[in-house]
Formats: C-alpha cells, structure tokens, sequence
C-alpha cells in the first residue's frame, strides 16, 4: 500500500468543491534526498516482505521487509534502504521510529489511508477522519484518545474489583487452610488421646484380668489341696481296712475254738459298720466349686461394658466432627439397602394389647389383654412399642402397615411409659399413617406432609448427623419428610397403633 497526503478534515466540517491539497515539504525533501542517493542494490530473499511481515511502503516492485515505522499514530512503514535518510539527515533525525508491527498496521484506514484516531461509540469501533465526514448524523464520535481514557479508568476499576477479589479469597485461602489445621491438630489430640484413654483402660483391663486370674489359681491351690489331703487319709484307712479285713478273715479259717475265742479282738478294736464310716468320712469332705459363679459374673461385666460403650459413644465423639466425617444420604433404595437394619420388638415394653408375631418384627393390636409379664419398661396408656435394638449411626428400615392410623416413630428409651403417645413429645419423632394422608408429629406439634400414599415406610437415620428422614415405598422411593437436628441419646425403632386390627410389621430387607 503507498502513502500519500491526505487533507486532515475536522469533525463535522464539509467541503463543497474538494478543498485544496497542500504539499508535504517534509516528505518532498525525502523524495530528494532518496533520488540524490539512488537504490542501493536488491537485497537478500532474506530482506523481502513475507506473508507475516509488514511490507515497506516506499518499495517498488517487490517490497522488503519494514524494520521501523515513522511513528506510532504516522504511517508509512520503512525498509533499512529508505530508513536511511532518518539516520543522515538532520530534520529527519527528530522523527521517533518504532519497530512494525501488524498492530500499528491495523491502525490505518484500508479505505483512506490514514491513521484511525477516532473512535466512534455508536459503531464500537475506530476510525478515520476522512471515514467520520461521510457518516450519517447521529453517531456518537469522540477522539480514539479520549476513549482510552474513559476505558482506562474503567479497566482500573474492574482490575481494583479483581484484585479486591483476589485479596478477599487470599484471606479466605488462608482462613481456610488455618481451619484445616485447626481441624488436623483438633483432630490428632483427640487420636493421641483416645489411645492413651484406651491403652489406659486395656491396661487396666489386663491387671484386673491378671488379678481374677491369680485369685482363681490361689483358689484353685486351696481347692485342690483340700480334696488331695481328704484323698490320702481315705486311702490310708482304706489300706487300714484291707490289712484288718485280712487278718479277720485269717482269724475265720482257725479250727480251734478256744484259740479262735483268744485270738478273737475285743468289740472296740473292730471297724465301725460301713454306714457309720461313710458318715464319718463324708462330714469332712467340703463341698466343691467349680467357679461357676465367676464365669457368670465375668459374663455379666462384659455386657455391662459393652452397653456403656454403645450407650455413651454418641457423647465422646464430638457432633461437628461426626456431621463433617458423616456419608452422604443414599440417593436410591439400592443405596439404602447397605445400611439397613434388622428391627425386632421388645416384648418388655410392648402395651398389654400388642400381639408380637412373625419372630416380634409384627405387632397386631388386639381386643383381649395379652398375658405379659409384669416389666418397669412396658408402655400403658397407648398401643406402642420400641425395638429391642439401639439405634446410632446410620441404618435405614421399612416398616409395612394396615389399618386406619399407624404412627411410625423412633424415641429416646427413656421415653415415659405411661406419658403420651409417639410425637407428642421432645422425646420421639413419629410419622402418622393414614388412609389418605400423612402428617408429622414432634413434641406436640403437626406437620402437614404431602406425598404418594403408600403401605409402606421406609425410615433412614443418620444419628451422628442427626439426620432423620421418612420415605414412601411403593415402586418408586419417595422422601416425605426429613428432620435435621441434634440426637443426644440412642434411639429405638417404634410403632404405635390406632385400633382394634391395626398391623405393622418391620420388613425384612434383601
């Protein structure tokens, strides 16, 4: 592309005829200067324009490469060649030359050759002073310069906003990461001390071990060598008796009588009848133990061990730990299936009216009293029931029921027994079943609850994250209703039943 002169035109300014052109002298006295030194010979393939290069703009023919450019906001593009003169002459030295680049070439004007110092907002983009004049009114011009400005401030403010950002997430990074080794530390003093706590208590566990054991074996001893003394004086009368039965029956073989009449022993010096020897050896034989009532004893400490452990663990591991560490709840009846439990009824705490079937996983509310035991726990004023198992961690367990009205619940043991009935009170959490609705009963307080009815509830509980939610079964899994909160003892599984007929029955899960 060759340069040439163009008219600068102010905005809004029209001409009408074409104005007068004035000369450049300054590019007049380089075309001089380059006709007084001539074209130097062609340069090297090396030096000519390629597709990728900006191409001077004072060659003929086949151009060479430019290697400066007269200006940023000037045009044209220079060679080495025609660059020259910048180097020799004095007024051409003042001009500032910048490496080309196809930036500073996108900068001129395809159709005007100029240089695009306008921008015009209407259009968003730059243009030329030639392009402005045969633009329609109404097109929001400013200088390309005035622009950078305007966009410059805003692009300091949008970098403030970002670095603003970046600190605030910095700080929150590090916020973070000082959490995370709150957590790890927390978390590696609790380890430490859980090992010391249970190397404390199985060293206990083993002295008190090693000391049942050394009383058993003392016992044992005392034991055994009162039966080995009892022994040896039984065989030695027993070796007395032989060697009298002998010489007894010696003394009945003698043909004499007078020699059998003087050799015959005097009534004193006779054995004692067999009775009356038995009786006497046994009054000092002591009765054996066997240490059956240590075994029992061992027996009944391990269970209560056992239950303190299950019992308080949900107060030794710390909540928000237990909800941070908690799985996530299954999103399908597949997934709850690998934490399902098997629930059976304690018959100590069903009411009176409860018939227990089918291995006490069904519960029938009967018309006639059934002949139950007399027991502390056992509820009296409401058809209910708690299971026999004690419910932490996560388990999920569906429960089938016919009838007008089922409450499927889960309660405190220490529930009253002779208090309200599942859901009426801080102590148990029941959803009510009926014909044509459900509803959620807490601590007296009813919730409404909508979903597809269905005979069939499936229950999943996440004690450490006190999570407890209530499904619909049928073909497909449903969620009614989900509580989240904060469950300070073990639960039990509980059903409670309306009326004479009313069934539930905790199903067993393939």
């Amino acid at each position: 592309m060759k340069w040439r002169p163009t008219a600068v035109l102010r905005a809004g300014q029209s001409f009408t005829p074409r104005p007068v052109l004035l000369k450049n002298t300054m590019l007049a006295a380089l075309v001089e200067e380059l006709k007084k030194t001539g074209l130097p010979a062609a340069p090297a393939d090396l030096c000519y324009a390629g597709a990728d290069d900006v191409a001077c703009d004072v060659c003929t023919g086949r151009k060479l490469r430019a290697c400066k450019f007269l200006s940023a906001v000037w045009w044209p593009p220079y060679c080495d060649q025609h660059l020259q003169p910048h180097y020799d002459a004095a007024p051409l030295k003042k001009h500032k030359l910048v490496e080309p680049s196809k930036e500073l070439q996108e900068n001129i004007c395809s159709r005007h050759d100029e240089v695009k110092k306008l921008f015009c907002r209407t259009d968003q983009q730059s243009i030329c002073y030639s392009l402005l004049c045969g633009r329609t009114q109404g097109h929001d011009t400013v200088s390309a310069a005035t622009e950078r400005t305007e966009r410059q401030r805003e692009l300091e403010g949008s970098r403030l906003n970002i670095q603003q950002r970046i600190q605030d997430g910095e700080k929150e990074v590090k916020r973070l990461q000082r959490e995370v080794e709150a957590v790890n530390g927390s978390a590696d003093k609790a380890v430490e001390d859980s090992e010391e706590t249970f190397t404390e208590l199985i060293r206990l566990v083993q002295k008190r071990s090693s000391d049942v054991k050394q009383q058993l074996r003392s016992q044992q001893e005392r034991e055994v060598s009162g039966v080995r003394e009892l022994q040896e004086k039984l065989e030695q009368e027993i070796s007395e008796l032989k060697r009298r039965d002998a010489e007894l029956e010696l003394l009945s073989h003698t043909e004499d009588h007078n020699q059998f009449l003087l050799s015959y022993p005097s009534p004193s010096s006779l054995p004692a009848p067999l009775s009356e020897a038995t009786h006497s050896s046994s009054t000092n034989i002591r009765p054996l133990s066997y240490f059956e009532d240590v075994t029992a004893a061992l027996s009944a400490l391990r269970d209560k061990l056992q239950d303190v452990l299950r019992e308080e663990w949900t107060h030794v591991s710390p909540t928000e730990v237990d909800v941070l560490l908690s799985a996530a709840e299954p999103a399908s009846r597949a997934g709850f299936f690998t934490c399902s439990q098997e629930i059976t009824l304690d018959p100590n705490t069903a009411d009176t009216q409860l018939l227990l079937s089918e291995g006490s996983r069904k519960a029938t509310f009967m018309k006639q009293q059934q002949s139950y035991s007399s027991h502390p726990d056992r509820f009296t004023n409401y058809a209910q029931v708690l299971s026999r198992e004690s419910l932490t961690g996560r388990c999920y367990w569906e429960v089938e029921w016919r009838g007008g009205t089922v409450r499927v619940a889960v309660a405190y043991k220490n529930i009253s027994r002779a208090g309200d009935a599942f859901g009426n009170t801080d102590k148990s959490w029941a959803l009510i079943c009926s014909q044509n609705s459900y509803s959620f009963r807490y601590n007296r307080i009813l919730t409404s609850v909508s979903g597809p009815l269905s005979s069939r509830v499936g229950v999943y509980l996440d004690h450490r994250a006190g999570v407890l939610s209530f499904y619909s079964v049928s073909e497909t899994t449903t969620l009614l209703h989900r509580v989240q909160t904060t469950f300070t003892q073990p639960l039990h599984a509980g059903v409670w039943l309306y009326a004479y007929g009313d069934t539930a029955e905790f199903c067993k899960l393939k």
